[in-house]
């Protein structure tokens, strides 16, 4: 009778044990960060935000691997989900892909303090938004936005050229007006945008008949690199166009208006507006505006979605609401 009294003891002895051990390294823990906080501000934002930055990480990534594991068990493709999943499951994915270079150099022994210096010098290159502080949040999307809006005049350029090569005179003036309008700093209507849908089916817009050059410019604008070949570029581009087209299907099944202010505001600025300074109620104009032409196109037609971020949000102001 008194070998499992024992082993009882001891076990509680050493529960005990732990559980003062853990309460003392958090005591510890707090007061480092309340001396970094009072003599270190600015590393202490950077920590802390780092340390957060982990948490969110990790709990995302368990949420993924939650996601897929319902997509192969209910054997769900990508465009089933819902609209919160799979706008989670895109964006790890592109988070995935700019974390991975920083983790390979990291591998070499010692390599990491080299890395840590880099990252603490150039945040915006290095660094996945999860570590971002607000101020550097807000900062780097507008330095990202403006790198893409560089391409916009360049989409407008490449589309008032070839549509002076239409065949149909009544098409070719209604694709020069529209490009006319946005050129002179009007926001057109959608209704303008589907009246020259046909034209991104095939030739002249249609993502196989456009050329290289456009291309590339077009890839700047979606956030993709236009330094691959023209085989693959095309084939990434209809890709990411098709994953955003089917984001729309599903938004618009949830509705626009079950969305949050960062949802509404991210959902902007992936389709090519920068929502950063708007107000979350023209951020929802300006998405229902897109969504109205979206969810009308076919998949076959989404070569217009790409043009629509630049000929949308190029003059978009709350003035354009109406």
């Amino acid at each position: 009778m008194r070998l499992p009294v024992c082993r009882f003891s001891s076990k509680a002895n050493s529960n005990k044990l732990t559980s003062a051990l853990v309460s003392k390294i958090k005591y510890l823990n707090q007061k480092y960060e309340r001396y970094l906080e009072r003599r270190f501000p600015r590393f202490y934002q950077l920590y802390s935000t780092f340390l957060k930055g982990l948490q969110v990480f990790f709990s995302e990534a368990k949420e993924i691997r939650k996601i897929k594991a319902d997509m192969s068990n209910k054997n769900i493709q990508f465009h089933q989900l819902p609209y919160r999943e799979m706008e989670r499951l895109r964006q790890f994915r592109r988070d995935l892909i700019k974390a991975i270079p920083v983790g390979i150099l990291s591998l070499p022994p010692f390599a990491n303090y080299f890395v840590l210096l880099l990252m603490y010098l150039f945040p915006r290159q290095l660094l996945i938004r999860h570590f971002w502080t607000p101020k550097q949040q807000a900062e780097f999307l507008n330095t990202y936005h403006n790198m893409r809006r560089e391409a916009y005049t360049e989409v407008i350029d490449g589309l008032t050229h070839l549509s002076h090569f239409l065949d149909d005179p009544q098409l070719r003036q209604r694709m020069l007006y529209l490009c006319e309008k946005v050129q002179e700093g009007f926001h057109p209507d959608v209704t303008e945008l589907k009246a020259v849908r046909t034209l991104f089916v095939g030739h002249p817009f249609g993502i196989q008949q456009l050329t290289v050059q456009h291309v590339k410019v077009l890839s700047r604008v979606l956030f993709l690199t236009p330094r691959l070949p023209s085989f693959f570029l095309r084939n990434r581009l209809r890709s990411h166009l098709s994953e955003l087209h089917y984001l729309d299907q599903a938004m618009v099944k949830l509705g626009v208006s079950q969305l949050t202010e960062e949802e509404v505001q991210a959902a902007c600025y992936t389709r090519g507006l920068n929502s950063v300074h708007l107000d979350p109620d023209d951020c929802r104009v300006w998405l229902n505006q897109w969504l109205s032409l979206s969810c009308s196109l076919r998949d076959s037609e989404t070569s217009l979605l790409a043009h629509a971020m630049v000929l949308l949000s190029t003059n978009f102001t709350p003035s354009s609401k109406s």
